[in-house]
């Protein structure tokens, strides 16, 4: 095995110059190189600096926006959360609003009102209950005192309702006011409007008369609002006049509406 042995020449001359350099550092021989390498080294290392520095800077701004990113999805999130619940909440308020203003205008203990969510309008207006729920065809549909329209079509969980302004709509109805009234029956005319004829000429009917059903449908208590008088129509030589009604509510606002079942 070899025995390695220092090289002691080389030893004593570091040993040499280290002492020297530290004479010449003490007896300040060495401040001119010193501040001869500190000004051509002080540029490069402030510019390491700065460059380290940025650096920094950049990773801390990309970590800040990536936070800020992920923070704001997350409030998003949450935001989107809470506009859902509120929803929620005040569409179940005004569905109890409706059930509580109901009960206020057509007496349970009469009349077996089962609660329906609208879900569609066209021609027809769909709802949310069929004949899982006991509805039948030519059942009527109110809200509040109003006609909303009758059961024409029932699946096992919806049913399309023909509303009074459908051209197939047919009721039988009468006006009221100070003067006395007038009996007719109430068509559809392919709108919002529907229109009052075979109205006597000599009964007393006027724009804002509210039109009620006679309830000789079957189907249909009397009394229920179908709407409002907007125009009356009167023609010479016409054994008949006629009269706009108006509904008194907008269909697409409603929450809730109420099968009558038997």
């Amino acid at each position: 095995m070899t025995k390695v042995i220092p090289d002691i020449k080389a030893f004593l001359i570091l040993i040499f110059f280290s002492l020297l350099i530290f004479f010449l550092d003490t007896v300040k021989l060495l401040d001119l190189p010193k501040r001869s390498f500190y000004y051509v080294t002080n540029p490069i290392s402030f510019g390491i600096y700065n460059t380290n520095r940025n650096i920094g800077k950049q990773f801390h701004f990309i970590f800040q926006a990536r936070f800020a990113a992920q923070e704001n999805k997350a409030l998003k999130q949450q935001i989107g959360k809470l506009l859902s619940e509120n929803a929620e909440l005040r569409k179940k308020l005004a569905e109890t609003e409706s059930l509580i203003s109901q009960e206020r205008h057509l007496d349970p203990g009469t009349y077996n009102l089962l609660p329906a969510r609208p879900i569609g309008l066209g021609r027809y207006l769909k709802i949310d209950k069929g004949t899982a729920s006991g509805i039948k065809v030519n059942q009527a549909v109110v809200f509040e005192d109003n006609f909303v329209g009758k059961v024409v079509a029932v699946s096992s969980a919806s049913s399309n309702i023909e509303l009074p302004t459908d051209p197939s709509s047919k009721v039988a109805a009468f006006s009221q006011n100070n003067e006395g009234r007038a009996k007719g029956v109430v068509v559809g005319q392919f709108g919002t409007e529907v229109l009052m004829d075979k109205i006597l000429h000599e009964e007393k009917i006027t724009e804002g008369d509210l039109v009620y059903s006679e309830g000789l449908e079957g189907f249909l208590p009397r009394g229920l609002i179908l709407g409002r008088v907007t125009k009356v129509l009167e023609r010479e030589n016409e054994v008949f006049k006629q009269a706009k009604v108006q509904p008194v509510f907008d269909i697409r606002d409603l929450e809730l509406v109420f099968v009558i079942q038997e």
